[in-house]
């Protein structure tokens, strides 16, 4: 649906008053983080996925609970473990009788089936059942045997992993893990934030969060974000980022072409503006800056560098790539 400037102005103004109140919500429960709760919620309001790094008791887990209580939407958890088999999460076919005192094969629905899903660990399940999930986070539906079955709208999948925890786990696959649309990490809180999460922690009264939307009022948002412009110029920037990132590139620096096996692909060029036109409208803007494309620039784009046998060996940081890039 196409809007007038008058229009938008007053649009992206209640955009950024709801994303206010969901912020100032997840901040109640989750302290610091700002990367992890703004991607958190981006991936909410624009229908994409997110990962979450970070290592043990960085609140990983309790940043997708949160997220599932400020918004009027059903919600499910998945812990994975090595046993986990699609159909845990899929839901099957069992036999039901009915009214008529007959049988019949009726569908259950699994987890899979909710809004806002945590995924834990999800690393710690093998890649048949990993595949299941990136099968419905790119169609929003799911296929058992000969049946679709629409997931709910909206749809958001966080899951987390432990980057250190590698030994006895299964590793997303490269070509597919940009099917999320941010990678967000969670670090270690500074002395000041760890001060104010043991009071609320260990105290008697944890904060109370509250549903501040309704899935309508995330459907509506969305609608309105995709109606930021984008000039031509930052367009053609956003390809020149795709090239650079190329080692075999005429833009490669040096640092791209000595470890960079693979670089940024046209999903993530999508992405990386999709994410500009969000953070233009909660800031009650109408039109992307290149300021917006350089705040979102890491989570949308770090999981999109791969890096070659040296890169690897030592220990380039794919933040590191991505800033140079950048500059």
């Amino acid at each position: 649906m196409a809007y007038t400037r008058e229009e938008m102005a007053q649009l992206v103004q209640g955009v950024a008053a709801d994303y206010e109140k969901l912020e100032h919500e997840l901040q109640k429960a989750v302290v610091g983080q700002g990367e992890a709760v703004r991607t958190a919620l981006a991936a909410l309001i624009l229908g994409g996925h997110v990962l979450v790094e970070g290592l043990p008791g960085t609140g990983k887990t309790h940043l997708g609970k949160s997220l599932a209580e400020i918004v009027t939407l059903a919600s499910s958890r998945i812990q994975c473990t090595p046993d986990l088999m699609p159909t845990d999460i899929i839901g099957t076919y069992v036999i039901m009788e009915t009214a008529q005192g007959r049988r019949a094969f009726e569908f259950q629905k699994g987890p899979l089936f909710a809004s806002v899903v945590l995924v834990d660990q999800i690393n710690r399940t093998t890649p048949r059942t990993q595949a299941a999930m990136l099968e419905a986070m790119e169609q929003e539906a799911i296929t058992v045997s000969t049946e679709l079955f629409d997931l709910p709208s909206p749809f958001t999948l966080i899951a987390t992993q432990n980057p250190l925890e590698q030994e006895g786990t299964y590793p997303l696959p490269e070509a597919q893990v940009d099917r999320f649309l941010f990678q967000t990490k969670m670090t270690m809180p500074k002395p000041a934030e760890m001060a104010t999460i043991l009071q609320r922690s260990t105290g008697s009264q944890l904060p109370v969060l509250r549903s501040v939307v309704d899935g309508k009022r995330i459907l509506k948002m969305r609608e309105i974000i995709k109606n930021v412009t984008i000039s031509d110029d930052l367009c053609n920037w956003c390809v020149s980022l795709l090239e650079a990132s190329q080692p075999t590139g005429a833009k490669a620096s040096p640092m791209v072409k000595d470890y960079v096996r693979y670089g940024i692909g046209p999903r993530g060029i999508q992405a990386l503006v999709l994410a500009g036109k969000f953070s233009a409208a909660v800031e009650g803007r109408q039109d992307v800056t290149k300021n917006d494309l350089l705040k979102m620039a890491l989570p949308v784009l770090r999981h999109r560098i791969f890096l070659n046998f040296r890169g690897e060996a030592e220990g380039i940081s794919k933040d590191a790539i991505l800033e140079q890039i950048l500059k």
